[in-house]
């Protein structure tokens, strides 16, 4: 694979880098950490120029990109802004599972008014006593005549209080084992009578994105709401995840490239017993090893999204690419606070932003632990 970006990806990041520079204010993406707040206009801003359908079909309202170029887009803006750049992307999230296993009726419910900015979507797999263990869910969607009844809770959901419809994976055959070939995928609209969605408040980092715990009581959904095949929701979940984590690998990929780059200019321009900080060897070594892993991450990123597009997904990859580029960007935003000494540890600088924001991206769609075993699992395959 070349790895040389085309004139039009170079364009497609130019476009991106020029938007983030307009509207990523820096007292606004104060405000809305302080506040814990989603900034819709934003999100409605990048949506109208494209960048929210960039990877969707062109039936559907899409750019018909693919996920290269949603990773370019990503990494620029979390490059401007650990926290707003997230949040002017994720509002899609979760509607892939309705663009791969939906019906035609669904997808031209949902998928247009999701790319035009109009709908938020979010999707709900973790509860609380189960975390990553997907294998069984405490959440049970039973039949009665014509209708399935939801009931149980997720937790630490992904735009859940904004969101216009939640896909939710629930039990539907309590009987089968392994229990995983027995779940379901549903969606559920807002307003759905027994759908309650309460706010998560106090994140360390990616205030600006909304998280909820969703609660299901008594939740009536008819087979229309069915997302994909029945008792097949844990293996469409799975495809999902190995497509999801190179956007946040991605993610990670332009925090840290955010963090390096307002460290490495200070580093340039502070002095310290008569030089720029830069000169010490061991600031200036750290931050080259720093640029090193960043260029290492991007490139790994880059080949899983690469694959994906030309229909080779490989999940040892995407899974090797989140894991290192969530460990680099924890990494780099750690040094970047101690180049900056107590001007990182205050937030006029951001690095410190960056480091909240950044911890995320070895914890959710599949802690760093989940994608160690993964990575092992496909390993074990080959050798």
């Amino acid at each position: 694979m070349d790895f040389k970006l085309t004139e039009e990806q170079l364009e497609i990041k130019k476009a991106v880098r020029e938007f983030c520079e307009k509207e990523f204010k820096p007292e606004l993406a104060a405000e809305l950490d302080e506040k814990e707040e989603f900034p819709m206009e934003l999100y409605k801003k990048a949506a109208s120029l494209g960048f929210v359908g960039l990877s969707f079909p062109e039936e559907y309202g899409g750019q018909g990109y693919g996920y290269l170029e949603a990773c370019l887009v990503i990494e620029e803006m979390c490059r401007a802004d650990s926290s707003l750049g997230l949040a002017a992307m994720i509002g899609t999230f979760g509607s892939e599972l309705i663009l791969r296993h939906g019906t035609e009726e669904q997808k031209e419910n949902y998928i247009p008014k999701v790319v035009r900015g109009e709908y938020i979507s979010a999707a709900a797999f973790t509860e609380p006593a189960r975390g990553s263990d997907l294998t069984k869910l405490d959440t049970i969607a039973v039949k009665y005549g014509g209708e399935w009844w939801i009931n149980g809770t997720k937790t630490f959901i992904t735009n859940a209080p904004i969101a216009n419809f939640i896909i939710v994976l629930c039990q539907t055959d309590t009987k089968v084992r392994p229990t995983y070939r027995g779940q379901t995928l549903f969606v559920v609209d807002k307003g759905t009578p027994g759908l309650e969605v309460t706010k998560q408040k106090r994140k360390l980092g990616i205030r600006c994105t909304a998280t909820g715990e969703v609660s299901l009581r008594d939740v009536k959904v008819s087979d229309w709401n069915m997302v994909g095949e029945l008792n097949r929701g844990f293996y469409h979940s799975m495809e999902f995840f190995d497509r999801s984590r190179v956007i946040v690998a991605a993610q990670a990929v332009g925090t840290a490239q955010g963090a390096f780059e307002i460290a490495f200019k200070y580093a340039k321009t502070r002095e310290a017993f008569g030089q720029p900080i830069i000169q010490f060897e061991d600031i200036g070594c750290r931050l080259a090893e720093a640029a090193t892993k960043i260029e290492a991450a991007r490139l790994l990123t880059y080949k899983a999204a690469w694959l994906i597009d030309q229909g080779q997904m490989d999940p040892m990859i995407t899974s090797m690419a989140k894991l290192y580029a969530g460990r680099v960007a924890v990494e780099t935003a750690d040094l970047s606070i101690q180049v900056l000494g107590g001007y990182g540890y205050m937030g006029d600088y951001r690095v410190e932003k960056y480091f909240r924001d950044a911890k995320i991206t070895e914890i959710y769609e599949g802690t760093s632990e989940i994608q160690r075993l993964t990575t092992l699992k496909h390993l074990l395959t080959k050798f």
